[in-house]
């Protein structure tokens, strides 16, 4: 692996993510929320900007692309569909382009449910996947303009990635997210450990992304909704994964 990713906080809750590419020095941002935090991380390590790539169009990931760009002359690389409404790009990506950081190549992603045009970046080699508000650490994100079954088939994706595959998703919601997983799974070991381990690490203001997909598989109840003890958990024993997913994400977006 020669991908280096350090997480950026921005805003109140958002992530941006910084990808270096050990063997060329090549550097990519991941959304951009606000340019200062982002500055900050790049002048620390005396590093300069080459690359931004947008996963969707929600200002909380772009506001911050147009003064990185002129600041750095970064190119801008995001979803083709989504052109209308991103900054300027650079090139218009779709589902199963390659993209790369220097030698680091990875898979666009389509990843359609919190928007149409969400797309994410998967780096295999480097055990990396950058899914903003798809796979969220212990959830997903909301359904705003696609359909349950659009993003159940969507997080389906990442169902059979390499579980050591870091989830560099965009926001700080694991507590809560848990808190909502509990209700589902109250009696998930595992959950309960991450439980613990995400109240230390938040009272020690560290950031809980990215996680591990083993961790998701073990207690996210978004992913897990294919399972029989996840359906009968939520009373639809004989329903399909879509289903059941549709019902988890109604509970949550009530919770």
């Amino acid at each position: 692996m020669s991908l280096e990713v350090v997480t950026i906080p921005c805003l109140k809750d958002n992530y941006a993510f910084l990808a270096r590419d050990g063997a060329t020095g090549t550097v990519a941002l991941v959304d951009a929320p606000e340019a200062g935090p982002i500055e900050a991380a790049l002048a620390e390590r005396g590093w300069k900007l080459d690359l931004i790539l947008i996963t969707h169009h929600h200002a909380d990931h772009i506001d911050g692309v147009e003064p990185l760009r002129r600041a750095h002359g970064a190119q801008v690389w995001g979803a083709a569909a989504d052109a209308h409404r991103l900054p300027p790009l650079d090139r218009q990506l779709a589902a199963g382009d390659a993209v790369a950081i220097g030698e680091s190549t990875g898979t666009v992603l389509a990843v359609p449910g919190h928007t149409l045009s969400h797309i994410a970046f998967h780096f295999p080699a480097d055990r990396v996947a950058f899914t903003a508000d798809s796979l969220m650490a212990a959830g997903c994100g909301r359904v705003f303009e696609g359909t349950h079954a659009q993003m159940w088939h969507s997080l389906s994706q990442f169902l059979d990635m390499d579980p050591q595959t870091r989830i560099c998703s965009g926001h700080e919601y694991t507590e809560a997210n848990i808190r909502f997983a509990l209700t589902i799974e109250p009696g998930n070991e595992a959950l309960q450990a991450r439980a613990r381990k995400v109240a230390q690490r938040r009272a020690r203001g560290e950031p809980t992304v990215p996680s591990l997909l083993a961790g998701e598989l073990a207690t996210n109840p978004f992913l897990r909704a294919r399972l029989p003890e996840v359906k009968a958990a939520v009373g639809l024993p004989d329903a399909d994964d879509a289903a059941v997913f549709a019902e988890i994400r109604r509970r949550k977006d009530s919770f």
